[in-house]
């Protein structure tokens, strides 16, 4: 099973502690950008690059209301990396050694 490209970028995104904290924020339900900046300690340009990478990675989908940004999770992303996840998990059909048997010769009497 080959993990799509989108996958991959999430991975890359879940590498980090911050992004997963505005992941875990966005379990609550769709946030602003300014509430989800409001909740962490970091600049405002510093989060907006964070949400562009979990826009990218698409772990979560933004929507314009008027002036604001709304963020929310993308769970089919996240079904697509457990998915992938759990493939890695299954143990692996190996085809053991071919064991001969040795034909039964007719016993002497």
């Amino acid at each position: 099973m080959k993990m799509p490209a989108a996958g991959h970028a999430a991975f890359a995104a879940l590498a980090d502690q911050t992004r997963r904290d505005i992941l875990t924020l966005l379990r609550a339900g769709p946030r602003t950008s300014g509430q989800i900046a409001d909740a962490f300690h970091s600049s405002w340009p510093t989060i907006s690059r964070h949400l562009g990478v979990l826009r990218h990675a698409g772990l979560v989908v933004a929507e314009r209301r008027g002036q604001e940004i709304y963020y929310e999770l993308n769970t089919s992303v996240f079904q697509d990396v457990v998915r992938h996840l759990m493939q890695l998990m299954k143990p692996l059909r190996r085809a053991g050694p071919k064991v001969r048997r040795r034909r039964s010769r007719p016993q002497e009497a």
